[in-house]
């Protein structure tokens, strides 16, 4: 999941682009998180590292549909712990 090139949501490990960046509380874009986890200066949902994971399996497997539930989990596993937001 490592790329040098790519940023990632530091909470959910999705790639990050500009029109998926989430909002500080003054409604400026957040380089760090996606709107998904992250909108005017929040968290939007207060869960652990591994409910995390849990939430985003299906998303990891419906956009890589040769990624099993199992290998997302594994791979989430180990790519989380070096997210900001779980460190």
């Amino acid at each position: 999941m490592e790329n040098q090139n790519v940023s990632y949501c530091q909470s959910c490990g999705m790639p990050l682009n500009t029109d998926v960046l989430g909002t500080n509380s003054d409604g400026s874009k957040n380089n760090e998180y996606c709107t998904y986890c992250f909108k005017d200066g929040k968290f939007t949902a207060d869960i652990s590292m591994n409910e995390m994971i849990e939430f985003c399996i299906p998303h990891m497997v419906n956009a890589n549909k040769d990624i099993s539930e199992e290998k997302a989990r594994n791979i989430m596993q180990q790519f989380f712990p070096n997210l900001k937001r779980w460190k």
